[in-house]
């Protein structure tokens, strides 16, 4: 479970398991994410650090002094997102991480539960918040195959989540920019990062798959 960040001192080294070691900035220049405030500058890991991403020549951020490697944890998205496929609804998958660790899981049921609400995101956060106990969300990633509507980007704020990662556009649906913009609305009192296009082929192609499935089974 995740528990609030301590605040530290300028200057100090933070071991992550024995395994690295950063110096943090000084305060006046980064800061744990606050309701209704951005999140600080990211911090990077040294070269050396040991992990997949590193070792593929792609060094992985550092999120609450965890290394967060996007692809790893978009491909677990992905895979939930073929369990939609698997029983006909749209193939859309979410995983929600906090330091380190998937605490939520969901992908599409909209069809199988024959619920309106039952997208990806929504399982996930759900899943999550009963994991930590709380709404707040502060200290969650979330990763998603496809860029959020506006019912689940109004989730996000709520939820008071820091952080989305996303795969593929939606041109008709979106509202992290494509359509309508919530999830960075200023009017609001909290506002989400978003990082864009993390295996946005994979997740277009199984979107894709799933759609001309849907046309040859029409034909038949």
């Amino acid at each position: 479970m995740c528990a609030p960040l301590t605040r530290l001192m300028a200057g100090t080294r933070v071991s992550n398991r024995g395994s690295v070691a950063i110096t943090l900035p000084r305060a006046s220049s980064w800061s744990a994410p606050q309701e209704g405030r951005q999140p600080g500058p990211i911090i990077r890991t040294p070269g050396s650090m040991s992990t997949p991403a590193a070792s593929a020549g792609v060094q992985p951020r550092l999120c609450y002094n965890t290394p967060v490697d996007d692809a790893a944890w978009m491909r677990a998205a992905l895979a939930e997102a073929e369990r939609a496929f698997e029983h006909g609804d749209v193939p859309v998958g979410a995983v929600a991480v906090c330091r380190g660790t998937v605490i939520g899981r969901g992908h599409n049921r909209r069809e199988a539960d024959a619920d309106p609400t039952a997208h990806a995101e929504m399982v996930a956060l759900r899943e999550a918040a009963r994991v930590l106990g709380t709404w707040r969300l502060a200290e969650v990633t979330l990763y998603c195959t496809l860029e959020p509507c506006p019912m689940c980007a109004g989730a996000l704020v709520l939820a008071r989540l820091p952080r989305l990662v996303y795969g593929t556009d939606d041109p008709k649906m979106g509202a992290a920019g494509s359509v309508v913009e919530l999830l960075r609305e200023p009017r609001f009192n909290h506002r989400v990062s978003v990082t864009r296009g993390v295996l946005a082929a994979e997740a277009q192609a199984l979107l894709e798959r799933f759609f001309a499935r849907l046309r040859t089974d029409g034909e038949k």
